[in-house]
């Protein structure tokens, strides 16, 4: 049996995210958080830096007694007090005196520019500036950074180190996320095994190879992932272990059994949304149910996966900005069929993508020589050598 319609890949897309509703927030230490999607905007309750500091090692002055500096004219100033950093100054700065600061020191009163410490001599208790310093030079001014009251980071941003760092800037021990969405892995096939041997293939196995790497897709797009282990093409023993991971996960993936064949047992135990679609590589793709039926091939699963699991992943966590595109010039040809979303394999260094030509389902290598993927709609007969197209990287 062949598939009498292939629905539209936006159509299809579109379908499952309607049937998708958002996970439950948790509350989790930020040291846990990298990666996590927040579940609320972020507001600043301090000041960053909450005082104006200085950004070099120096001596904190008033601007305007160094105008008159040279080095064939340096300028004496007295310096009445040093100040390292995490320590307040005692004294102000008056006409003719300076403060020494470190990185990082509160700028004392009367101070507005601290000139670096390269830029003068000092003997004893007294510095000759050899140049002028402007108004507010070498000065970190308070809440250059962050204010108070600010947002900072909007609901669905995914957290990053670089995040973490400003959240603890500001105090913040917890942070509330949106929960991990567990998501069921079942592997199919009876040809399938764990290693690979001689005694293996002279049987006709081949080894098994969508579980890790949907394992570690899931991870990087927000999910846990449940693995349910490899089931032989058994009827019963494949309907067993869907119902089990449908009751137990918020999604399931369930590769292999997809199409219409005599052991192709998946799709009969799912009240599909939809069953067949326009995308190449990976057509027989079904959804119904927070259930994925995915082909067998490891090609095809990553296509699937990247078109159609990560958008559902995304949507339940409420994510923003998960995906990178980049613009690239095309180094060849793409071809494409009318009527087919295509899933195109690309190598993208210094702005251009260079095509992976190799082709079919079952050849891994062709994914690990890429670095991004074309899309190409089915209203395209593809695209020519030398033209600028968006790319989305992984």
């Amino acid at each position: 049996m062949e598939f009498k319609k292939l629905i539209p890949y936006k159509e299809a897309l579109k379908a499952l995210l309607e049937d998708l509703t958002e996970v439950e927030d948790e509350v989790i230490p930020l040291s846990e958080a990298n990666g996590r999607v927040l579940a609320e905007d972020i507001i600043s309750i301090f000041t960053v830096p909450p005082f104006d500091r200085s950004a070099v090692d120096g001596y904190a002055v008033r601007a305007e007694d160094t105008f008159q500096a040279r080095e064939y004219n340096p300028v004496e100033l007295e310096v009445i007090e040093e100040v390292p950093a995490g320590e307040a100054p005692k004294k102000e700065v008056t006409p003719g005196k300076a403060i020494k600061v470190l990185t990082g020191a509160k700028i004392p009163k009367g101070a507005n520019a601290v000139i670096m410490q390269e830029m003068v001599k000092r003997e004893g208790n007294k510095i000759y500036v050899l140049r002028p310093v402007a108004p507010g030079q070498n000065i970190a001014f308070a809440g250059e950074d962050v204010k108070k009251g600010e947002v900072i980071m909007r609901k669905g941003q995914i957290l990053r180190p670089q995040d973490l760092a400003m959240l603890k800037a500001l105090g913040i021990k917890k942070v509330k996320v949106k929960r991990r969405p567990k998501v069921g892995i079942i592997i199919t096939g009876s040809e399938l095994v764990d290693e690979p041997s001689e005694e293996a293939f002279e049987k006709g196995k081949i080894v098994e190879t969508n579980s890790i790497m949907l394992i570690n897709l899931v991870k990087t797009y927000f999910g846990e992932p449940v693995f349910y282990g490899v089931v032989p093409d058994n009827e019963g023993e494949i309907k067993e272990v869907i119902e089990r991971a449908k009751k137990e996960c918020d999604i399931v993936l369930v590769t292999g059994g997809s199409a219409f064949g005599d052991r192709d047992y998946a799709h009969k135990f799912v009240k599909l949304k939809f069953h067949g679609t326009t995308i190449k590589p990976g057509r027989p793709i079904g959804y119904g149910e927070r259930i994925f039926i995915m082909s067998g091939y490891p090609v095809a699963v990553f296509t699937q996966f990247h078109l159609f699991v990560k958008h559902a992943l995304a949507k339940m966590v409420g994510a923003r900005g998960y995906e990178v595109k980049v613009r690239a010039v095309l180094e060849d040809d793409v071809p494409s069929q009318l009527g087919r979303y295509e899933f195109v394999k690309v190598y993208y260094k210094d702005g251009k993508a260079k095509i992976i030509k190799k082709r079919g389902s079952g050849i891994i290598s062709s994914l690990v020589e890429s670095n991004a993927y074309l899309e190409v709609p089915e209203d395209s007969e593809g695209y020519r050598r030398g033209e600028e197209v968006w790319i989305t990287l992984y």
